[in-house]
């Protein structure tokens, strides 16, 4: 085991951390910080009193510090400590009350906004943009060697970032890195989990199998719902048996910058070459029950083509896509909301289909069409989805009399 222990970035919001365990002498706390004349005090508090909660009774520690916010400064030192140390003992704040709150399995998802897990000046305050979810992520975004000290960050994130309604959301590594990334995730209330590079059923099976354990053990009753991220060819071929492999998948995404590097092809925003699998995981996702939800938009300064993109994807079928950076969240919700040829059509429908029912009729009709019941499904849905966005008033029907 190495003799001492990094962790962090010097870089603004965040602290640069070593520790090195000494045998004698007590904990030697060095600070060098923009803020220690007006926070310094604390900071050493706060370090001290993590050293404390972990076991550690002799050690050097040094924190270069760039404004960080306790939660921050926290889960650096504690992946410090645990690169040389095998303490079981953790450091956790009190969780926000909110943050506890379960997400619903078929709630709107039109967008969700990655943000790397080991950068917390991009997290800090990402929930102002109002995104429908917050993804954590530990998998793409992070380095391989900084994937360790990502989820202390991730963890504390969720225990105590103002997430200001979003959902809250982890995408975890693949494979055994992955299955170790939900010890630090599950007892903290995460509300969906992403499984990346997902191939077949089983994969979700082992991702289940460690969250039910993990909530047994740790006596939570709380929803995790899945979404798996198919990026392969062989993801595509199984993407129907993956959508009903468990009762807490609820939606699933395509994820064709992977996706596309296995077929040996360029993307591009035709999508073209990506029009056979997009409409695979539409159809295994309708037959399924679950939201088909489309991969990112990679160009972040072209809101025009984004938005075209968003067209498009919506005209497939897909229920919302991915984002990687906060500007892009007001186009996808515009584009993705029902546009109002759409709400009129809807509200027609469901007025006919009340009339008919309140007349005790077995057939209900619009003109000269006949309206079954799935029509009638989808034109709730478009209502619901319009009143959602702010495009339509929730006392419509009053208006209409």
């Amino acid at each position: 085991m190495d003799n001492k222990g990094i962790a962090g970035n010097i870089a603004k919001s965040d602290c640069y951390v070593e520790f090195t365990p000494r045998d004698s002498g007590g904990n030697l706390i060095k600070l060098d910080s923009k803020v220690e004349a007006y926070y310094g005090n604390h900071i050493r508090k706060l370090a001290e009193n993590v050293l404390e909660k972990l076991g550690v009774k002799n050690s050097e520690l040094s924190i270069t510090d760039q404004g960080a916010l306790d939660f921050v400064i926290a889960a650096r030192i504690e992946a410090a400590v645990k690169k040389v140390s095998d303490t079981a003992n953790e450091f956790l704040f009190d969780i926000r009350e909110e943050n506890k709150t379960p997400s619903g399995k078929s709630q709107t998802r039109f967008s969700r906004l990655y943000l790397p897990g080991n950068t917390p000046k991009l997290m800090i305050n990402a929930g102002i943009h109002k995104p429908n979810g917050l993804i954590l992520d530990l998998e793409d975004a992070v380095a391989p060697d900084k994937k360790h000290e990502a989820r202390f960050l991730v963890r504390n994130a969720l225990r105590i970032l103002h997430f200001y309604g979003a959902e809250r959301m982890v995408r975890i590594n693949q494979g055994e890195r992955g299955i170790k990334d939900l010890e630090f995730v599950i007892p903290h209330f995460p509300n969906l989990i992403l499984v990346p590079k997902c191939e077949s059923a089983e994969d979700i099976k082992k991702v289940n199998d460690t969250i039910d354990r993990l909530k047994r053990e740790n006596n939570i009753d709380f929803p995790v719902w899945l979404m798996p991220i198919v990026e392969s060819a062989k993801g595509v071929m199984e993407a129907y048996n993956i959508a009903k492999s468990a009762e807490n998948v609820v939606a699933m995404a395509i994820g064709l910058e992977d996706y596309t590097a296995d077929l040996g092809v360029r993307r591009t925003n035709e999508g073209t070459e990506s029009f056979f699998a997009r409409t695979m995981l539409v159809n295994a996702c309708k037959a399924a029950g679950i939201q088909p939800i489309d991969s990112v938009f990679s160009d972040v300064s072209d809101m025009d083509a984004l938005a075209e993109n968003v067209k498009k994807s919506k005209s497939l079928g897909f229920e919302g896509m991915g984002c990687i950076h906060p500007r892009q969240i007001k186009v996808i919700h515009e584009n993705f909301a029902p546009d109002d040829v759409e709400i009129e059509k809807a509200k027609k429908i469901y007025l006919a289909f009340k009339e008919a029912k309140a007349k005790g009729l077995g057939v209900v009709s619009l003109g000269t069409k006949m309206i079954d019941a799935p029509v009638v499904k989808r034109a709730v849905s478009t209502i619901n989805l319009a009143v959602t966005t702010g495009k339509l008033n929730k006392n419509w029907e009053e208006d209409e009399k």
